[in-house]
């Protein structure tokens, strides 16, 4: 499986970005894509903010994005959207998407290489 994520920029506070994810490699659509983002100044910490079943569309969000930010896929089901909006300063961060077969729960097999996301205030 392979992953490419675009869609980063800087923005202001209170602004939005749309993320995308370009997934291919997959062999059934029993797959879920999960969105990362790893907190800059620390040691790789990869924190799952929203993740997207592609087999059935259910969708979980981490309490500190959920409403503000919306996971989706296409009807191809080969790239996954992060909308976000209301940005805040602490969104700062080179944000990942991930692919792993089965439901969102557990460890994500593969990996993009990351799109930098900067929020002024």
């Amino acid at each position: 499986v392979q992953l490419v994520e675009s869609g980063g920029g800087l923005v202001q506070a209170g602004g939005s970005l749309r993320l995308s994810c370009a997934a291919s490699g997959f062999t059934s659509d029993d797959y879920s894509i999960g969105w990362f983002r790893q907190v800059p100044g620390k040691e790789r910490e990869e924190i799952s903010i929203s993740c997207i079943s592609l087999s059935d569309g259910d969708t979980v969000y981490a309490p500190s994005v959920k409403g503000r930010f919306t996971i989706s896929s296409d009807n191809t089901k080969s790239t996954v959207y992060l909308q976000m909006n209301k940005l805040k300063p602490e969104d700062t961060a080179v944000y990942a998407c991930a692919a792993r077969s089965g439901w969102c729960g557990g460890v994500f097999s593969s990996w993009g290489q990351g799109t930098q996301v900067t929020v002024s205030s």
